[in-house]
């Protein structure tokens, strides 16, 4: 199965900290790829990111799990 950046604009994610201190970059899409919004998401709170026609890569720093619709990942 061929994926391509459309198959995910619009997808929602959820990344829920464990601890202190976590991190979510949102990444700009394009030729020049920098950081143009970041969250701090303490323990035990949650926080919903999209991908949108800004937005190509969410980048997660910490211990937090993320609910995607491919499945739970740990970090």
């Amino acid at each position: 199965m061929e994926l391509n950046s459309k198959d995910f604009a619009n997808d929602y994610i959820v990344v829920k900290a464990a601890n202190e201190g976590a991190q979510v970059v949102g990444m700009t899409r394009g030729t020049d790829t920098r950081p143009h919004h970041t969250e701090n998401v303490n323990g035990g709170e949650v926080l919903v990111v999209q991908f949108t026609d800004k937005t190509s890569l969410i980048k997660i720093k910490g211990t937090a799990e993320i609910y995607t619709k491919f499945g739970i990942i740990k970090i």
